[in-house]
């Protein structure tokens, strides 16, 4: 089977730029998912480069069973760990007793999320195409 690690890529990078509008227009529900998106999309190419086949959404878990791991740092499993927390809450009113996502989430989340998964996706960048990629 051929290898769909650049289109993993290409994916990821889109929905960090929507995070980015996201967060720009005040939807920081949708900024967090999408950069937590961004984030699992990336490091799945990163296993679709190396071969291998990633199962499940927890970045975490992704990025500590990631097929040659001794370049995953401590801060890379935080930011997985972070970014986790923005898969399920940000989407669904039942995440929480009352409300909605959007009464939850605020620019400072939005913020990390964004910059953890930019954080992730400069490791993946390095691992796919040898550089960091906008340095």
């Amino acid at each position: 089977m051929a290898s769909r690690a650049n289109d993993w890529y290409a994916q990821a990078e889109r929905d960090l730029d929507y995070a980015r509008m996201s967060r720009e227009v005040g939807y920081h529900e949708w900024a967090c998912f999408a950069a937590q998106q961004a984030a699992e999309k990336a490091v799945k190419s990163a296993y679709q480069h190396s071969g291998s086949e990633a199962r499940g959404h927890s970045i975490k878990a992704l990025l500590e069973n990631l097929p040659d791991r001794q370049q995953v740092t401590d801060d890379l499993v935080d930011c997985g760990r972070i970014l986790d927390h923005y898969y399920i809450p940000t989407r669904y009113p039942n995440g929480f007793d009352t409300g909605i996502p959007a009464d939850y989430f605020t620019e400072k989340e939005s913020d990390e999320a964004i910059r953890c998964a930019d954080t992730i996706m400069r490791f993946c960048h390095r691992r796919l195409f040898g550089s960091t990629g906008g340095d």
